[in-house]
């Protein structure tokens, strides 16, 4: 990198690695120089050293050699836990597989690696991703760097033709040592790991939010690809049928690059598309001229901050401005949808939980004197209380006196929620905008004053919807709350439709000029 405390953009770091200014082993020893100066932080459960230092060399190989594989090759990435990785621990941050090493690597870290990228270590989150934290990892928490005593500047107009600019803003900083700001969940470490430079890139995964949450409370930008896009072979299941691999990176451009290298069928994963993936080009200039955007009314709701709200009204206004049509629509099942995904969520967790028997996945009891004790005693040690507390729920509602009550009218209601945003689509509008988080990022006293199941309520409001109907959606930040914490929006579009989406967010991106961290470590 240029200095100890700089982190240049990709793009700057992609051109360096072309000449001899920059190898990708001091790009790679750069990267665990800052993983270990932000370790405070927990942003990764496994630092892969040896393993990434063994890639950059390749890379250097690669390139002196004049066979760069492309864009990536020899950029530090970063892995969260639940994606199978051959050879490297994969816990979910659970004590369940805490001794569990994958004999294979999921589709997507796959793809990654024959893309040339370099693995610095695998992510923490909250246990088996159930969570909006990242607060419930056996590994403990992890923490936000915006407010957190780790001292930075902000690097202003990192978006603007003609590179950084070196003027800075200021930002309280300063926390008590046990009342952090959460990093959100549950892909809370890939967040961390990419807003403090450690890496280029991320994977995260995303079932309500999982992926977007934690990029809005750390000022970065986070994608939640279409259903079936992106394979979720490897990737440990929470609720199959909403579940996708997600990407955390710092622009709109960095994230794109990624979902080009990962998108596309997979044999080992029945619900991709079978189509190859039309590698989407994001030009430099974008012209909203012609573009519909819908602000869907309901998305407003008692517990949305009045900060969040001006953020929503100025990203409508300079939209408008910039050329689209900006209208309200309606989304009426929205407020049936976080029940229906909660009912949904636990019955699908609590099939697949069922894995975990001591037997064939995961840690073992002692008590071997008869099955059921196995399993009670294996499970009961292996999972926390929020996962026991959601196999619980989805058991009860997957009984028979109880499964059409609740499962299939759950099924039926969701059906509603897809139709709705098939009206939307169908009625001439392109993407919709809205907020991605009801707030900044709450202070973790703010955050234990309500149980898991109720801050997941709470907390996915906003982007479950998305995984209900399976389309696509992309949170990045727009600007600073009087705390001085990101505040960020969404933009969703119709299935496969991720080119518009993100070239919009691209203009988008360019047009707020959210300022970038720079550590002064």
């Amino acid at each position: 990198m240029q200095s100890a405390r700089r982190c240049p953009g990709r793009r700057v770091v992609a051109k360096q690695l072309k000449s001899p200014t920059l190898s990708a082993t001091e790009l790679c020893d750069a990267s665990l120089r800052r993983i270990e100066k932000t370790k405070s932080l927990n942003a990764f459960i496994t630092v892969t050293s040896e393993i990434a230092q063994k890639q950059a060399k390749e890379s250097d190989e690669r390139h002196s050699k004049g066979k760069r594989k492309g864009e990536l090759d020899g950029i530090p990435i970063a892995v969260k836990d639940n994606f199978c990785t051959e050879g490297v621990l994969t816990s979910c941050g659970s004590h369940m597989l805490s001794n569990f090493v994958p004999p294979y690597s999921a589709t997507v870290v796959s793809r990654l690696h024959d893309a040339g990228t370099v693995m610095v270590g695998k992510c923490n989150l909250d246990e088996f991703a159930m969570g909006s934290g990242t607060v419930d990892s056996i590994y403990g928490p992890t923490k936000n760097i915006w407010g957190s005593d780790i001292p930075f500047e902000l690097l202003n107009s990192i978006h603007k033709k003609g590179g950084e600019s070196s003027s800075t803003l200021n930002v309280k900083q300063g926390v008590l040592e046990e009342d952090w700001h959460i990093a959100g969940g549950s892909s809370g470490g890939s967040a961390v790991a990419v807003a403090t430079g450690s890496c280029f890139a991320a994977l995260g995964s995303d079932t309500g939010g999982s992926t977007r949450n934690p990029a809005a409370y750390c000022g970065v930008v986070g994608l939640k690809p279409s259903y079936g896009l992106v394979s979720r072979h490897g990737l440990i299941p929470l609720v199959n049928s909403m579940d996708v691999p997600g990407i955390i990176a710092r622009t709109v451009e960095d994230v794109t690059l990624v979902l080009n290298a990962i998108a596309g069928p997979d044999d080992h994963d029945s619900t991709t598309i079978k189509r190859p993936h039309k590698k989407i080009s994001l030009e430099e200039t974008v012209n909203l001229r012609g573009l519909r955007i819908g602000i869907p009314k309901e998305y407003q709701n008692s517990l949305m901050s009045q900060e969040m709200i001006e953020v929503w009204k100025y990203a409508a206004s300079i939209l408008n401005e910039g050329g689209a049509t900006v209208t309200e629509v309606s989304l009426p099942h929205t407020s049936s949808s976080i029940a229906c995904y909660s009912v949904l969520n636990q019955c699908e967790v609590a099939s697949n939980m069922a894995r975990y028997d001591g037997l064939r996945f995961g840690i073992r009891g002692k008590d071997t004197s008869s099955t059921e004790q196995l399993y009670a005693e294996t499970r009961s040690t292996g999972f926390n209380d929020v996962v026991r507390s959601r196999i619980l729920s989805g058991n009860y509602f997957l009984l028979k006196r109880n499964y059409e009550k609740y499962f299939v009218k759950a099924l039926k209601v969701r059906r509603l929620i897809k139709r709705d945003f098939d009206n939307i689509w169908n009625n001439n509008i392109d993407i919709l905008l809205t907020p991605t988080t009801l707030s900044q990022a709450p202070r973790l006293s703010e955050f234990r004053q309500h149980d898991n199941q109720t801050q997941c309520v709470t907390q996915d409001y906003c982007t479950q919807p998305a995984n209900m109907a399976g389309i696509p959606a992309i949170c990045l930040p727009i600007r600073l709350s009087a705390d001085g914490l990101p505040l960020s929006l969404q933009l969703m579009a119709p299935m496969y439709e991720e080119s518009v989406m993100m070239k919009t967010a691209l203009w988008l991106q360019q047009a707020v000029n959210f300022p970038q961290i720079s550590l002064k470590i």
